[in-house]
C-alpha cells in the first residue's frame, strides 16, 4: 500500500499524519489563550463603527492589533498569525478520518458524551470554517509583515492584480460589507475561540488519560 492510499483508507497508520497531529496539538496548546483572545476581541471590533459613539473601543482595537505593545505587539501578532496558518494547514490534513467514515467529521453528535461532542465540534467547525480561519491567518501575516508580500509585485509588475488582491485581503479580514456580513463575521469570529477551548480539552484529556497517538481514538 503506497503512502497516498494509506492516507485515504487508513490515515491513522500514516507516520506523516501522526507527526502533523503532534505539531497541531502542541502549537494549538501553546496558542490557545492567544487565539481565544483574538477571537473574542476580533468579533467585537467588527462593530467598531457602531460601538464607537457609545463606548471607547480604541483600547480593544489596540489590544487586537498590537496586544497593547506597539510594534513589538504587532510582531507578536504576526507570529501568532503564522502559527494560525500552520494550524489550518496541519488541521486540514489530520481532519481526514478515512474514506469510510469521513462524513462523521462533518457533524456533531450532540447526544454523545462531552468528550465526543468536544472532538466533533473541533473537527466539524474546523472543516466548515476553514476558509475563514485561513483568511484571518494570511491577512494577519500581511498586517504584521507586509514586506513579505512584496514578492507579489515582482510577479505582477503592472500591479494590476496585486493591489486589488491585497486590498480585498484586508477588507475580508474585517468583513465590513454591511450589517449582514458584519453579523456573519462576528459569529464566525468566535469559532477560533471555540476551537481553542475544545483543542485544550482534547489536549488535557490526552495527557491525563494518556491516550494513544491515533487521533481517531481521542473522543472514544
Amino acid at each position: 500500500m503506497n503512502a497516498f492510499r494509506r492516507w485515504v483508507e487508513h490515515p491513522e497508520k500514516s507516520p506523516v499524519r501522526n507527526i502533523l497531529f503532534q505539531i497541531h496539538l502542541c502549537v494549538g496548546a501553546v496558542l490557545a489563550m492567544y487565539i481565544f483572545l483574538m477571537s473574542v476581541t476580533g468579533s467585537v471590533i467588527v462593530f467598531r463603527n457602531e460601538l464607537s459613539p457609545r463606548f471607547s473601543v480604541e483600547w480593544l482595537v489596540n489590544l487586537h492589533e498590537n496586544l497593547l505593545a506597539g510594534s513589538i505587539g504587532r510582531i507578536g501578532n504576526g507570529i501568532g498569525a503564522l502559527c494560525l496558518t500552520l494550524l489550518c494547514i496541519t488541521g486540514a490534513v489530520i481532519w481526514w478520518p478515512g474514506i469510510r467514515v469521513w462524513r462523521r467529521s462533518l457533524t456533531v453528535s450532540w447526544r454523545a458524551h462531552f468528550a465526543r461532542i468536544s472532538w466533533d465540534l473541533h473537527s466539524a467547525l474546523g472543516f466548515w470554517c476553514f476558509l475563514f480561519l485561513l483568511l484571518w491567518g494570511i491577512s494577519g501575516i500581511y498586517f504584521a509583515f507586509p514586506q513579505i508580500f512584496n514578492a507579489l509585485f515582482v510577479l505582477d509588475p503592472a500591479d494590476r492584480f496585486t493591489d486589488q488582491g491585497l486590498y480585498w485581503l484586508a477588507q475580508l479580514h474585517f468583513g465590513r460589507f454591511g450589517w449582514f456580513a458584519e453579523a456573519v463575521w462576528a459569529a464566525v469570529g468566535l469559532v477560533p475561540g471555540i476551537l481553542a477551548f475544545t483543542g485544550m480539552f482534547i489536549c488535557c484529556r490526552r495527557v491525563i488519560y494518556k491516550k494513544p497517538s491515533n487521533p481517531n481514538t481521542q473522543a472514544g
